[in-house]
């Protein structure tokens, strides 16, 4: 786009953060609204893909979450019970040298964030958004009546919980999931566990225990690990109700050895209960509105693609912006850029996390029995791969990205 916009980015997140550093690059005038007084990351860990690597690779930063990140080569997951695998998806069943990168939320952040320092990017913090209007320009306007603007393009990465996709047509909200998960950011406890892999134990599919290697959460700082274990939100008040020592004992029945993990819990202060929902918009842009994220897409995080799709995102806006000068043109190449990958890494995020995370009793026994078995039969493995890496379909061409080279050795 040859003109210089003035535009409004609601979220200071991962997706408003990444389309701040774009659009800036571009020589848009960007301004990021926060409704935190104090922006912050939430939650504990989470893992870059090739897909989310490629978009920080192409904004200049992956050296620096490479050296924050713990390299994953491999997702396994046991019953809990029998010791039996019944998931086991390796990076290296496909060519290229690909491999996730495990981080705490603080180290994304922090990385982004000083990124955004260095470009002088504006952010107004407390700020509670609430509509927009729209016209020649747009308007965004506050929970208390507070007018801000004019803007030639707002871009809406402020969540799961956006007010401001109402103002799109059809925009649907999210359907809740019944399972969520306690999670704990915790000091990593290497001996029996493996620092380059995500490993998990089920008990059927009502429970699932993990833990996931996050590296640091900034430089200097020691090495952590994501402990998570799923339940359902509104069994919470009875497991707070039985107290700390009854659920670590259930855990140390099901996985003795995260006791090295749930030792260094005193308090559910410690925990985070996480709540789900699912939620694919249509059309996620409307008349000087673009979605991305959470706010467009939201699903558990069984595929983990979660972060990985809000960086894809801002990096096809920034692209659709680039090949028009037209505001409207430009959110229809970035919707249609997005569509497809975004609707089937839902969908199968849809179909299998009953398969982990709800109350049947059939699905964990096909996973165990039947899947298990088949995963071990190519092109199966490959497939798994491709869905992990957030690649069963090519994001990058229709979004004007090449995808990162992976180099032999790895960086951190």
């Amino acid at each position: 786009m040859g003109n210089s916009l003035d535009i409004a980015i609601a979220g200071a997140g991962p997706a408003g953060r990444a389309a701040a550093l774009y659009l800036t690059r571009a020589e848009h005038r960007v301004t990021i609204f926060e409704r935190f007084d104090q922006p912050k990351p939430v939650g504990s860990g989470l893992i870059l893909q090739p897909t989310g690597l490629t978009v920080l690779a192409d904004l200049g930063l992956l050296d620096d979450i490479l050296a924050l990140g713990s390299r994953i080569d491999r997702l396994h997951g046991a019953d809990a019970r029998t010791g039996r695998t019944v998931l086991d998806v390796r990076y290296d069943a496909q060519r290229g040298g690909r491999f996730g990168l495990a981080v705490h939320r603080a180290a994304l952040f922090g990385v982004l964030f000083r990124a955004a320092r260095r470009q002088a990017i504006t952010i107004e913090t407390g700020i509670e958004l609430k509509t927009l209007e729209t016209g020649e320009r747009a308007t965004l306007i506050c929970g208390n009546g507070r007018r801000i603007g004019s803007f030639d393009l707002v871009v809406d990465a402020s969540g799961s919980r956006s007010k401001l996709r109402r103002c799109v047509t059809n925009p649907g909200e999210p359907r809740s999931l019944a399972y969520g998960a306690f999670w704990a950011s915790l000091g990593w406890r290497g001996e029996g566990f493996d620092e380059h892999a995500l490993l998990q134990r089920y008990d059927k599919a009502s429970v699932m225990i993990g833990v996931l290697p996050i590296g640091r959460p900034e430089p200097g700082a020691g090495k952590m690990a994501a402990f998570f274990w799923s339940l359902k939100p509104a069994d919470a008040e009875c497991v707070w109700a039985a107290g700390l020592d009854a659920w670590k004992a259930r855990l140390a029945g099901l996985w003795p050895a995260c006791a090295a993990f749930t030792d260094q819990i005193d308090s559910f202060d410690q925990l985070s209960l996480a709540r789900y929902g699912h939620h694919t918009m249509k059309t996620p842009a409307g008349r000087r509105l673009a979605v991305i994220g959470d706010a467009a897409h939201s699903t558990s995080p069984q595929l983990g693609q979660g972060a990985n799709m809000a960086l894809l995102d801002a990096a096809a806006l920034n692209y659709a912006l680039i090949g028009t000068d037209r505001i409207d043109t430009a959110l229809g190449a970035y919707v249609g850029a997005r569509r497809w990958h975004v609707r089937v890494f839902q969908a199968l995020s849809l179909v299998l996390t009953p398969f982990y995370q709800s109350d049947s009793i059939v699905m964990p026994f096909v996973r165990d029995r039947l899947v298990a078995t088949l995963a071990k039969v190519p092109p199966a493995p490959q497939f798994l791969a491709s869905m992990v890496t957030g690649t069963v379909l090519n994001p990058f061409k229709p979004i004007g990205l090449a995808e990162a080279l992976w180099p032999d050795r790895f960086g951190g």
